[in-house]
């Protein structure tokens, strides 16, 4: 049974990378379609709700404690090519939350590097070996310093293993953005990886949202060029961020800035600025990333806020079906 006394409460179920025996290669945390029919069994069809249904029973704060959604985030075409089919049979409606500098052909290339690390090596520890490779920095020093930290993260997130959580506090922490970019583009000309061949497989475009539009399915913000950590851009960045993402999912959805009233948080990175952006934007309805109170970001209680809603990651589910 999925309800117990850590999730009785309202929240979205989220969604990233889906895996097929095609182009949509097994990477950390994917699920493939059998995955994804045991997710829906072991909640129950009927705790899930439609995605106007959950919206207009929460704008009218008539929400059971036992019902969930279903979100999808980052823009992915994995989603649409194997979740999709399934969503359509159960006849369950569900979030899609959009970033759109992809839809401009510069798409954040988180998920290209994904795809370059599950299908140009060998396991992704080998990844990370090659990786550090490529870096001037005193890794045992940086690691020996975050050691709290580390086992922090890996208490916060679960699902990701000690060697995962130690690449991305590399990336994030210790490199700045372009000291990244550069190594990532070494590693890809020693594999002659031409990253925009893959964009057509690994990204939605707006014939996409079109569909998921007309099949009923709601079409939310995620910023417009989805930032690692959001909290950290200026005001005036967070506006434009988000500006941006409502004025083109808008122009091709050909409705009203005003009809989209839902998004969730890129990498669940927000502040209080992001907060009143948001709220001056219209939004009525903003998921995190996590099942969990967060302090540091003012939050007291679950779904703290109609901003702050919380978040079930499909991989915890899985976890909770294979014990």
């Amino acid at each position: 049974m999925y309800f117990n006394s850590k999730n009785n409460f309202y929240h979205g179920i989220m969604f990233h990378q889906f895996h097929d025996n095609n182009f949509h290669k097994k990477s950390d945390g994917s699920i493939d379609k059998d995955d994804f029919y045991k997710i829906i069994k072991y909640i129950g069809r009927e705790n899930i709700l439609n995605a106007d249904d959950f919206f207009n029973r929460f704008r009218q704060n008539k929400l059971d404690s036992k019902k969930v959604c279903f979100t999808f985030d980052d823009s992915i075409k994995c989603q649409y090519d194997i979740a999709l089919p399934i969503l359509e049979e159960f006849k369950i409606k569900s979030f899609f939350f959009i970033y759109t500098s992809i839809i401009e052909g510069e798409p954040d290339l988180l998920e290209v590097y994904r795809y370059f690390r599950f299908n140009y090596f060998k396991n992704i520890n080998y990844f990370y070996d090659e990786f550090y490779k490529n870096l001037d920095k005193n890794l045992t020093e940086f690691f020996k310093k975050n050691e709290q930290i580390i086992k922090e993260k890996k208490l916060k997130f679960p699902f990701y293993s000690i060697e995962d959580i130690k690449f991305r506090l590399v990336r994030d922490e210790l490199l700045n953005s372009e000291e990244y970019k550069s190594v990532m583009s070494k590693m890809f000309e020693s594999k002659n990886f031409i990253p925009k061949d893959k964009y057509k497989n690994l990204f939605l475009n707006s014939e996409h949202l079109i569909e998921l539009k007309k099949l009923g399915h709601l079409i939310g913000l995620h910023s417009h060029t989805h930032p690692m950590s959001l909290e950290k851009l200026t005001l005036d960045q967070q506006l434009n961020e988000y500006e941006k993402n409502i004025n083109i999912l808008s122009s091709i959805l050909k409705i009203n800035k005003n009809e989209i009233k839902f998004m969730s948080h890129p990498c669940g990175s927000y502040d209080s600025n992001t907060l009143k952006i948001l709220n001056n934007l219209g939004i009525e309805l903003g998921f995190k990333q996590l099942m969990t109170v967060e302090p540091e970001k003012g939050m007291k209680k679950i779904n703290n806020s109609f901003l702050e809603i919380a978040r079930q990651d499909h991989s915890q589910i899985m976890n909770m079906i294979n014990k």
